[in-house]
């Protein structure tokens, strides 16, 4: 019951980010420039907000049952909000509508993974816990990039985007309610005492959170940059944009089906030998990439499908060991805090491969949509396979180097 909330989490993001700006554009008229510096700054804003969401959980989390509530209404609202547009005054309306969608994912996904890393459990249960969660919410991903450009086959934009609201709204009801018990009934380890939770600058006093923090957003930078670039990669480099959605299908589909592999890896030789490896697959198979050339589909897809696998670890680890972590040091009581940082830190890594990533290809010559010459786009190329490989080597490095401290949770529990 706990896992089922991801997969409504995890679908709202694609219709919000990738449709409903061309729905904007398209059927009410609203500029594309325009639409992109509203989205740019109200991506500004969630990112800012989550370390004060995370804070403010923790202060009154003994509330944290009407705080999820909060976060789910808001989430819902703004989803409807957002595709059933006032057309006198769209650009405002959307604006509004993605502010509190998006804010309500914030403090539904901040409080859903504190939850699952105060769940009182063992180390490698609480690998499964995430486990299952996050293959979950890559089948809320892979539904959200189906469904819009099905029901759009079907009926025109408008009818598509009601359906899909229609049909989200009581799958976001049923798991929120299917969470909800959850609550009522699971075990929550709570602090030893009456504690306020720590300052956020507090908490990189600890010699362990700034080496995970820093690993952590590194290893995010990495995995961003390619998925800011694969759409351009695939039609410009690979020259088939119309096995898009396959690409994408295998990738996200071997993410979730690997994540059993790596709760048995993990059991093995550690969690953070367990990443080290699954680091190491995605080095070995996605540097391939660069290598390919125009038509080269098969071999894609097989990337794909093994840097996938390599995904299902990026995925399931880091929060387990951030649960693993606030377990050892007895600091229950800042759990949101933690993971809203988690959180804000996979915002900021986004932000920073698109706001470096895309200038840079522009200053050297690439043009989306236009080839412009082999030297062009073999820089895409090596911009989409090379740059997250060469990251990742130092992610592998820095993890090796720092393991007996990351491994023994960097200090002794904290007295009870």
């Amino acid at each position: 019951m706990y896992g089922a909330l991801a997969f409504p989490l995890a679908f709202a993001g694609i219709p919000i980010y990738l449709h409903a700006p061309d729905f904007y554009a398209s059927e009410l008229g609203v500029p594309l420039t325009t639409l992109g510096a509203t989205l740019l700054l109200l991506r500004i804003i969630d990112a800012v907000q989550d370390p004060w969401i995370g804070r403010t959980s923790d202060l009154f989390s003994r509330w944290r049952r009407q705080i999820m509530a909060l976060g789910i209404a808001m989430l819902g609202g703004g989803f409807w909000m957002i595709f059933h547009p006032i057309a006198t005054w769209p650009l405002i309306w959307f604006a509004l509508g993605v502010f509190i969608c998006t804010t309500g994912f914030s403090i539904v996904s901040i409080n859903f993974q504190a939850l699952g890393g105060l769940w009182h459990a063992t180390q490698n249960e609480r690998t499964s816990i995430t486990a299952w969660r996050e293959a979950l919410g890559l089948v809320g991903l892979l539904a959200a990039a189906i469904a819009p450009t099905l029901l759009g086959s079907l009926v025109d934009a408008p009818a598509a985007f009601h359906t899909l609201s229609v049909i989200y709204i009581p799958i976001l009801a049923l798991t929120s309610w299917l969470f909800l018990r959850w609550m009522g009934k699971a075990i929550i380890d709570a602090p030893a005492r009456a504690v306020k939770p720590v300052a956020m600058l507090s908490l990189l006093k600890s010699a362990w959170i700034r080496h995970f923090f820093g690993i952590t957003f590194l290893n995010g930078f990495a995995s961003a940059v390619p998925a800011v670039l694969v759409i351009f990669y695939i039609r410009d480099w690979l020259q088939a944009e119309g096995d898009t959605g396959l690409f994408l299908l295998l990738y996200f589909l071997s993410g979730a089906l690997a994540m059993p592999l790596w709760q048995r890896v993990s059991r093995a030789v550690g969690k953070y030998r367990c990443w080290i490896f699954s680091i190491t697959l995605a080095i070995a198979t996605f540097s391939w990439a660069a290598l390919l050339g125009p038509g080269d589909r098969e071999a894609y897809a097989a990337i794909c499908i093994l840097s996938g696998i390599a995904l299902g670890a990026d995925l399931s680890l880091p929060p387990s060991m951030m649960a693993d972590y606030i377990a050892h040091r007895g600091d229950q009581a800042s759990a949101s805090s933690h993971f809203s940082i988690l959180t804000f830190l996979s915002k900021a890594a986004l932000a920073l491969a698109t706001g470096l990533m895309l200038p840079l290809l522009g200053l050297l010559g690439y043009q989306p949509g236009s080839l412009g010459g082999d030297g062009v786009t073999a820089t895409l190329g090596l911009s989409y396979a090379l740059v997250p490989c060469l990251v990742k080597m130092v992610v592998v490095f820095w993890l090796w180097r720092k393991l007996p401290l990351l491994q023994t949770l960097g200090e002794a529990r904290a007295p009870s």
